[in-house]
């Protein structure tokens, strides 16, 4: 079966599980420089709930739990292998993130699009691409 019309209108939130709330909550809002929609915490499950703005519409929810596993391997397990934003000029964003001390592989060149990308991670290792617009 399948449908006439696309269902999927686009992307609302990637939510994420970290290992530090403050520690994650200040790279994603400090370095990163996301908004911060909406903080609360969920007591009954003793966890943070950050709602932090990617761009109108879109939004990354931060999450922490106590005794959530590692990932277990980096970047190949199966389920969600990196996240990637947009960014007008990678150069520029490669610098920024130098300047807080975030440490980005070389800048690659996708061969089937001609556009520049890298890769950096976040305080527990996920996998993060930056792909110039």
């Amino acid at each position: 079966m399948s449908v006439d019309a696309p269902l999927l209108r686009g992307i609302h939130h990637v939510a994420l599980i970290c290992s530090d709330y403050p520690r994650s909550k200040a790279f994603y809002s400090g370095v990163l420089g996301l908004r911060i929609v909406r903080e609360v915490y969920r007591e009954a499950r003793d966890s943070w709930k950050c709602d932090l703005e990617v761009s109108p519409g879109v939004q990354l929810e931060l999450f922490s739990f106590p005794d959530a596993p590692p990932r277990p391997s980096w970047p190949e397990a199966q389920g969600l292998r990196h996240l990637a934003f947009v960014v007008a000029d990678v150069d520029a964003a490669v610098a920024a993130l130098a300047a807080c001390g975030v440490a980005c592989e070389a800048v690659r060149l996708d061969e089937h699009t001609g556009k520049r990308f890298v890769f950096f991670a976040d305080p527990d290792g996920l996998p993060i691409e930056l792909y110039e617009a």
